[in-house]
Order: structure tokens, then sequence, then C-alpha cells
């Protein structure tokens, strides 16, 4: 649709945050007749800090929206073999079975994933702005949150609305603005170097585990791989500020040697990123006026890689409930569905259970998918029939 401040326009719903939960949760709202603006500080199309990796859930949400092509079409590989490789054993190989209408997994890159929802989201109807910052909240006398102010290259201006959406990230403004309450809290966090990588070729996800570090290769666009290293965050490795393929080569072989092997021979494609780590937690989901969605309500240590799934789980969850005029149902179920994933991916980055007990929380993480998987299942009737 536009990319214009209409400051005088009353929308449902004011979106703060245009990445992968913002786009999707604006595109989903807009479906159900909402009146939706999307605003990001980010320029429009820019890149950010993910794991790419896209479980079952996700892959369901993405077809059963009609954005699973467009993604498709960009030279984003499929994924039919997931292999855990524990120390030196054997890789555990497996294979992706057809379930739930989905035949292979997927990893896009964020500039592909992004924008393609965002593409969907103005189909759908949503007003869109990039380069703008939400600078504060309005409130009513009551307390109710009733608007939004925002400043851009066109000024400072306030715009109406009846529910602001925090999309903004694990340190979002608007659940600070809205004082957002802390229901659960980590204990453990992981640090991670990764790059991209040329002429890995593919074989899967292939996920690579020590007995205090983890590591895995995942294909994404354009025939290159996310490669990653993770450690627990005062563990005895240090891959914060890395720097450069050689030195991720030589702490490849340190920490993992299958790993290392495999990286043999590919290339760097740009540089090594670092990402120090941050305890992951479980904020209030909505509140009078307000409401998050991804990151900004629940974030979880990266190294299980379901970030994105459950943000768009999440965002389906919110937008079908608020078409239900019953937006106090969102944090009940987001909270029972992620409580599980939660935990345990917070124990995973502790890096302290030994590959044995490393294995036996990855099937209960597997237990844990398969449930959001169904629930994901039974609801997408919702946004079946709104589309």
């Amino acid at each position: 649709m536009t990319d214009n401040i209409r400051p005088t326009h009353l929308y449902d719903a004011v979106v703060v945050g245009a990445r992968c939960a913002g786009a999707a949760t604006a595109m989903l709202m807009a479906r159900h007749g909402a009146r939706v603006l999307m605003i990001d500080r980010a320029a429009e199309g820019s890149d950010t800090l993910s794991t790419h990796a896209l479980m079952r859930g996700a892959v369901m949400q993405l077809h059963n929206w009609g954005v699973l092509h467009s993604i498709t079409a960009e030279n984003t590989p499929p994924i039919h073999r997931t292999s855990f490789i524990y120390g030196d054993a054997d890789p555990i190989d497996i294979d992706l079975s057809d379930s739930f209408g989905t035949r292979a997994l997927y990893a896009p890159r964020r500039t592909v994933l992004d924008r393609q929802l965002v593409r969907a989201a103005r189909e759908a109807g949503v007003d869109t702005l990039f380069g703008v910052s939400m600078t504060g909240v309005v409130k009513e006398g009551a307390g109710r949150i009733k608007g939004v102010t925002i400043k851009g290259r066109q000024g400072t201006h306030t715009i109406a609305c009846d529910l602001v959406i925090g999309a903004d990230g694990r340190n979002s403004s608007l659940a600070r603005h809205v004082g957002a309450g802390l229901i659960k809290r980590g204990t453990n966090m992981s640090q991670v170097a990764f790059g991209y990588f040329m002429g890995l070729g593919q074989r899967g996800y292939r996920w690579y585990w020590g007995d205090d570090c983890g590591g895995g290769v995942i294909p994404t666009n354009d025939g290159e791989a996310c490669v990653f290293l993770s450690a627990a965050h005062d563990g005895p490795y240090g891959l914060r500020g890395m720097r450069g393929a050689d030195a991720f080569a030589y702490a490849a072989s340190k920490m993992m040697p299958q790993m290392a092997d495999e990286l043999r021979g590919a290339c760097l494609s740009g540089k090594i990123r670092s990402f120090g780590g941050q305890p992951g937690h479980m904020r209030e989901a909505c509140g009078n006026g307000w409401a998050l969605v991804g990151d900004a309500g629940y974030f979880k240590d990266p190294i299980t890689a379901h970030g994105i799934t459950d943000a768009l789980r999440d965002a389906q969850l919110l937008a079908d409930s608020w078409a239900r005029g019953r937006l106090d149902d969102y944090p009940a179920v987001r909270d029972a569905l992620s409580h599980d994933i939660f935990r345990l991916s917070d124990e995973i980055a502790g890096y302290n259970m030994g590959l044995e007990g490393l294995a036996a929380l990855h099937k209960s993480l597997n237990t844990a998918m398969q449930a959001n998987q169904l629930w994901i299942a039974e609801n997408l009737y919702a946004t079946r029939a709104a589309a």
C-alpha cells in the first residue's frame, strides 16, 4: 500500500518492527480486516542477526499464507535431512518425512524472508514506513495505550490506534515504554560466531555437538551455508569479537574436529560475526492497548534455532485472538506452547550436561516441537479462511 504518514488516520493497530514477527502479524491482521500501520527504524531489505533455520511449523505457516513459493523462488534450497553429530560418533541422519503437508525445510536469508513477508503485508493492505522510530506511547487517563509518537525524515508525528504491537526485538522499546513485566528469565546463554561459506554442498541441516560446545551448517540462499560455532558464555572458548576465516577454522578445529574437516576447502563470503549472548526472557504478552510478539515478548537462546518458528506461530496466535475479539486468549496459549522450548533451550545453552544428557534434551525438544506443529495444524483454518 502506501509509504506515507497519515497522522489523522485511526489505525486498528500500529506494529513496531517489520522483521518476520512484525510483518507476519501485520499481514495476518490486515487479512482479518484490520487497518494496520507497520514501522521500522531500519532500511527496508536490510539484513539482521539470524540462525535462518525454519522448523516444520514455520514452513507449514508460510505455505498456508501463500508466501513460501516466493521464498523458494529466490534460490532457497529445500532441506530434506537433519543430522546430529555428537562428538566423534557417526552422524545420526534423520530424513524428513511427509507430515502436515510439508516435504522440506528451508533456511532463507533474512533479506529474503523479511522482504517477502513485507511484500505480502502490503498486498494485504498494510501501510509501511521504514527509517522511522517509535519515540513514545500515548496514554488515556486510565492508562490505556491509544497511540504512538514516531520520528523520521518527515518529522515527528502522533499516530492514533487501538492496539500497539511491539515486534521490535529482544531489547524492545515498546516493552520498556509500557512496562511489560518479566515472567521468566533464562539462567544460561551461549556465545556465537558465524559466517556464510561457499563450497559446502547440500547435505541438509548438520548440528555438531561437543561436551561444552556446539555448531552447525545451515544451507541458505545462492549456494551459501550459514556456519556457526557456539559455546557457553562463561566457558573455556572465546568466540566474541572473532574475525576472519582462519580464526574461525582454528576455533572449529579445537572445538569440533569433525566440523572443521567439513569446512576444509570452503570459502568465506563476507566476514565472521559474533553474538556475545543474552539470557532468555518471557515478558507479559499483552496489556491495556498493547501486545508483544516475536523476541520482544519471548526470546530464547538461539542454540535451538527455533526463534523464527516461534515468532511466526505467535504472529498467527495474536492476529487470530484479535480477530475473535479475545486478545486475552493470546498470553495463556503463547506461554503454554513456549514453556518447554524455553526451558530446554536454556538448559542446552548451559553446555553442562554431557553428550548423553544433551541427546536426551534433544529428544525432549523434538516432543515439544511436535506439540507446537500439531497446534499450528489445528489452527491454520483461521488464517486460511481470512486470506
